[in-house]
């Protein structure tokens, strides 16, 4: 069960990539890895947060007012992650303060406490929050990036933003290098993700090639053996 909800989490139901959900916030801040990590470690906070609530009260909450009782509980937990990133890393917080707020909106949230919470015990919920949590963050990570290399030649830049200090974890990749504006602006953040799931795509696809050419084979060697036999 465990080893099912972390490969969902991470690919098979990824919700950035197979879902498609919550691209608002994942095209938006994605132009360096620091403003991916910090939202997506309030995301990840968030949907945890948000599966084991879901998951303690779902004997309580009649039908009629579940969904408006889930966007609470998502909006309470969202303004608590917006508060302690005012008071740990406010300048990452003035950044990216306006899709730290469209969190509540994320329908990849609303959708695990609806599909999943609703319906299973806590332990699993929070392990469903977590490993689709991680899935979505890996996707930001990627795609930010992807997007901070060839938009200005370096890693982790800005990293002191979400942790006091860090401004020695900034990485040059390029030296002397000439800015490629296109992958910070808007069309660069939605072809990066496309060739994200392109490769996705493709590596689904030689995956599903090769069952198929073995079961084939498993085939074909039981008929020579019945073969065999008779």
């Amino acid at each position: 069960m465990i080893k099912e909800l972390l490969i969902d989490g991470l690919w098979r139901k990824n919700p950035a990539l197979v879902q498609v959900l919550g691209l608002c916030p994942l095209l938006a801040v994605t132009g360096s890895v620091v403003n991916a990590l910090g939202l997506g470690l309030a995301t990840l906070v968030v949907i945890i947060g948000s599966n084991i609530a879901v998951s303690l009260i779902r004997s309580y909450v009649p039908d009629t007012i579940r969904l408006p009782a889930f966007v609470m509980i998502i909006a309470s937990l969202v303004t608590c992650a917006e508060l302690l990133m005012q008071a740990y890393s406010f300048e990452l917080y003035q950044v990216i303060s306006l899709f730290v707020s469209l969190i509540v909106t994320n329908c990849a949230i609303l959708g695990r406490a609806e599909g999943y919470a609703r319906k299973n015990t806590v332990w699993l919920s929070a392990l469903d929050g977590l490993f689709m949590g991680l899935g979505f963050l890996a996707v930001l990570l990627v795609l930010g990036g992807m997007r901070e290399i060839l938009g200005a030649g370096t890693l982790f830049d800005g990293m002191e933003l979400l942790i006091p200090g860090a401004d020695h974890l900034k990485v040059v990749v390029f030296e002397d290098y000439t800015s490629f504006i296109f992958a910070v602006l808007p069309p660069g953040a939605f072809i990066g993700l496309g060739l994200i799931i392109a490769f996705k795509n493709l590596v689904d696809h030689q995956i599903s090639e090769r069952e198929k050419r073995f079961a084939k084979k498993v085939v074909a060697g039981s008929k020579r053996v019945r073969v065999t036999s008779s």
